[in-house]
């Protein structure tokens, strides 16, 4: 089976978040996307997403670093959820180092030029439900 377009999309953006690359980053997000930063915790838009990694990577100390493992891709029409195995990791964490494995999930549009852009980035997945308890 031939490898969906959207995997290289991810690892591009996948690229840029190891890179500390925001500019390049934000390519990635349509202008009205949605980033769960943390479960109950969102970053709506490209400004506030913006905000939102330097964040994160100021708080990792710019050591971050994101990788999909596996990606399953459901496709209809201009949208699509991606599930994927995504590994994180920072070495130079101020208290120490860290390491997880979550199952993300993430929908793309294709905007009218036919680029997919992200509308929702929720690397925690289903873990966005326990803040519902």
């Amino acid at each position: 089976m031939q490898n969906h377009e959207l995997e290289q999309v991810i690892k591009n953006a996948d690229r840029a978040i190891n890179n500390g690359d925001f500019e390049q980053l934000m390519k990635f997000y349509s202008e009205d996307a949605t980033l769960v930063v943390k479960p109950g915790t969102f970053a709506n838009g490209k400004d506030e997403i913006r905000r939102a990694f330097i964040a994160i990577a100021e708080y990792f100390n710019h050591s971050l670093i994101v990788n999909q493992e596996k990606m399953a891709i459901i496709e209809t029409g201009d949208t699509a959820l991606v599930v994927a195995k995504a590994q994180l990791s920072a070495n130079q964490k101020g208290d120490s180092e860290f390491s997880m494995e979550r199952t993300a999930t993430y929908v793309f549009k294709k905007d009218s030029t036919g680029i997919w852009r992200c509308i929702i980035d929720n690397s925690y997945g289903a873990e966005i439900i326990e803040e519902l308890e």
